[in-house]
């Protein structure tokens, strides 16, 4: 039985994409790569963030999470993640509107544009259980994907 995991999402099967894995024996987190070229411009007032594809979905158990997290290296070079920590939740995978397939957004708080190249490390994925509260009543179903509860 899998418990987590990371797959290719729909759409990037034939494109190069490497499995994330860790580097060393004791690290915490699973490094991520780009799936594609992306410039991220620089920093404005009211710009949006860049969405950086990954090409990946992952698999957790139902009392899971996993975390999308900037690399320590990244606010030296610029990389300054939108939403500080991304939390992904189980039933994000697999969604109707796009496979459970997760992205990195940032913002570029250096002075000049910042080209992702695929296959560079944009960040790192961390897994985790999550408890619930004793009244916890939750029984909603996720109907879509990228930010779908809209709260």
């Amino acid at each position: 039985m899998k418990q987590r995991g990371f797959e290719i999402a729909k759409g990037y099967e034939d494109k190069g994409i490497h499995l994330p894995r860790r580097s060393t024996r004791f690290a915490a987190a699973y490094d991520i790569e780009a799936a594609e070229d992306t410039l991220l411009p620089v920093y404005t007032p009211g710009i949006k963030p860049t969405l950086i594809p990954t090409g990946l979905k992952a698999y957790c158990e139902d009392d899971e999470y996993f975390m999308l997290l900037n690399r320590s290296s990244g606010p030296k070079k610029g990389f300054l993640m939108a939403n500080s920590i991304g939390i992904i939740d189980s039933d994000y995978y697999g969604n109707e509107s796009n496979d459970g397939h997760f992205f990195f957004q940032y913002f570029n708080c250096s002075d000049h544009e910042i080209l992702v190249k695929k296959g560079d490390v944009i960040g790192q994925v961390i897994f985790q259980k999550y408890l619930l509260v004793d009244d916890d009543a939750a029984v909603g179903v996720r109907t879509g994907g990228f930010g779908s509860t809209d709260k």
